[in-house]
Formats: C-alpha cells, structure tokens, sequence
C-alpha cells in the first residue's frame, strides 16, 4: 500500500512538472548590467526540494520567472544533499531555500515565504 501510495505521488508530480513547462511563461528581463548583478548575488542560494513536490514546483516556478539562476540540491533518500539540510536546518522538508550572507547561513522553509523573499529581493 505505501508503495502504491508512494507511486501515485510521483505519477502526479510528474504531471504537475510537466504542466509547468508547458505553461511557465516569460522570464524577467533585465539590462545585462542587472542581470549579472544577480547572478552574483544568487550564487549564495540554494533550494533544497524534490522534483515532484507540487510546493517545489510552485517555488521553481517562481525563480524561472524572476530569471533566478539559483541552485537547485535534491533532498531525496540517498542525496548528500538530504544531510545537509537535516543538519543545517535542522529538518528534512521542502521547499527550503539555504541563503547565506556574510557567513551567517538562514535556512527558509515554505513555497510562500520563499516565493515573497525572493519577489521582494529581486523583482
């Protein structure tokens, strides 16, 4: 039963994904002079996720149209990644974006508080 469980999520996942690259949309343009600007700035972030993850689709969804060149780490069983963000955030759950500035790192949980710091940062 849990692999059946298991199955349909992914199947429905996949579906979502695929329905959000048939519809994503346009990306945020920006002057070259802007845009390199947060490519540097993004090289401090990573979002922890997993692919199928409607709650990682909806924040994916929302760098791809902010033109965010962030880092994406899957947090699936068997992933270095996965380790990480137990030990660095203290729990295994997604969305999560790592932001680290000035050598202090800040481990940010849920699609919306995500999307809303992101929006507020570079849009």
């Amino acid at each position: 039963m849990k692999l059946l469980i298991k199955c349909i999520r992914n199947l429905l996942g996949g579906l979502i994904a695929l329905i959000d690259l048939v519809t994503r949309g346009r990306k945020l343009k920006r002057s070259p002079e802007q845009q390199a600007k947060v490519n540097e700035e993004t090289k401090q972030l990573a979002l922890y996720q997993f692919f199928a993850c409607p709650f990682c689709i909806k924040t994916r969804r929302a760098i791809y149209k902010l033109n965010l060149p962030i880092e994406k780490r899957s947090a699936s069983e068997g992933s270095s990644y996965r380790e990480d963000l137990l030990v660095g955030g203290g729990r295994v759950k997604v969305p999560c974006l790592r932001i680290e500035e000035n050598g202090n790192v800040e481990w940010l949980y849920e699609s919306s508080d995500i999307i809303q710091y992101l929006e507020k940062r570079f849009a």
